[in-house]
């Protein structure tokens, strides 16, 4: 709703906040706005806006950069920067203040440096050259490690010793290149280009720290063009730990810094020593555990063998037989002894019955003519023959009566 001032009526703070927020929304000239001067007072609100206070000698003027409008900052923003903003100055109608709405910021000075890194970054992102798939592993025993940094300074010293204190067996092969001003790139560039036709393990491209300027030569598309297109695996060692250049995105690996470029690259050979003196304690335990496995399966083979050796079996038939035959004889005279009993039995029953022992006792054998017993006064009649056989002999008599 437009307000319209009359001279004289009374206004609520409200309508005049609204009132100037308009004045300044319609001006053309507040609309897009870039304003140069000293970060102060920055703060990072848990929201994720920035509020801060961009000052010069004379004057200061309150600022905010919204949560979605920082995805394209490429730095972080503190006290002290000088900085070049782009955005657009409003009233803040609750307070009544206005302020610089920050759309975007760089940095004076180094302001169109990171504004190409931003660019070419995302140039180079879209092209697939940071894709995590197109990048090689790095080796881990190495014999010879192609460094292009320059011949002087600390990186070069830095990584000269850690390789003497890790491995003095890995051949290093130095590439002087310019790692800062005009030409600088086109060195490193001939550096890797060369070292990958020579056929070395690993290269390791880098530098100590510095400003954006100083580490350029390794932010330039042609240094990166050269690192994508190497056939040989390359660590980045740029700067610091905080610095990131557009080598170290390319790059097959990342390190900190030189001196841990060398320590990721460059393999301690007593921890190798020691791991291969560790395999081979338990190779020889390993072969006694097999020797004393196999041992105890000769033993047990051996006495296998010993139970069916064919003389072994032998003897067990052998003492098998002798025994079934002392078994069968054993047996024969228990079923001789049983049936001597029986007859020994059966004889003395038989002998109880006996005709003859009872002969011996005085008794007699009475048959008839035709030889058949005669054991009734019925069956004779007088005058019949009768032969009486006593034990020691036969009588002849004839019936004269019977009673």
């Amino acid at each position: 709703m437009e307000i319209t001032m009359n001279r004289g009526q009374v206004y609520s703070v409200s309508a005049i906040n609204r009132f100037i927020k308009d004045m300044f929304s319609n001006e053309y000239a507040l609309s897009v706005v870039f304003v140069k001067g000293e970060i102060s007072n920055c703060k990072y609100h848990s929201s994720g806006h920035i509020y801060f206070t961009l000052k010069d000698a004379a004057s200061s003027l309150a600022c905010v950069m919204f949560a979605g409008d920082r995805r394209g900052l490429e730095f972080r923003l503190e006290d002290g920067q000088e900085v070049v903003i782009g955005g657009t100055v409003n009233v803040y109608e609750r307070d009544g203040k206005y302020q610089l709405y920050a759309k975007k910021v760089t940095l004076a000075g180094d302001g169109i440096l990171y504004e190409k890194y931003g660019q070419l970054k995302k140039k180079l992102e879209r092209k697939g050259f940071f894709d995590e798939n197109r990048k090689k592993p790095i080796p881990k025993y190495v014999k010879r490690v192609g460094i292009v940094t320059a011949q002087t300074g600390a990186a070069i010293q830095d990584m000269l010793q850690i390789s003497a204190r890790r491995n003095p067996y890995v051949q290093l092969m130095l590439y002087p290149a310019k790692v800062q001003g005009e030409g600088a790139s086109d060195t490193i560039v001939e550096g890797i280009r060369y070292l990958d036709k020579l056929g070395v393990d690993v290269i390791i491209v880098g530098r100590g720290g510095g400003s954006i300027e100083d580490l350029w030569a390794f932010n330039e598309e042609k240094t990166a063009i050269a690192i994508y297109e190497c056939s040989t695996p390359i660590v980045s060692a740029v700067g610091h730990e905080t610095d990131t250049t557009i080598a170290d995105y390319v790059a097959d690996l990342r390190a900190p810094t030189p001196s841990a470029a060398a320590e990721l690259v460059i393999y301690d050979v007593r921890q190798v020593l020691e791991q291969i003196y560790r395999c081979k304690e338990r190779m020889i335990r390993a072969a006694l555990d097999q020797i004393d496995e196999a041992r105890l399966g000769m033993e047990y083979l051996e006495k296998r063998l010993r139970v069916f050796h064919p003389g072994n079996q032998v003897l067990q038939k052998r003492q098998y037989l002798t025994d079934m035959e002392e078994k069968l004889f054993l047996g024969m005279e228990r079923v001789v002894n049983e049936y001597k009993h029986q007859l020994q039995l059966l004889a003395g029953r038989l002998d109880g019955l006996s005709p003859l022992k009872r002969l011996a006792s005085g008794f007699a054998y009475v048959s008839d003519e035709a030889g058949c017993v005669v054991d009734s006064v019925k069956k004779v009649n007088p005058g019949d023959s009768l032969a009486i056989t006593l034990r020691d002999g036969t009588i002849r008599a004839k019936v004269q009566t019977t009673k």
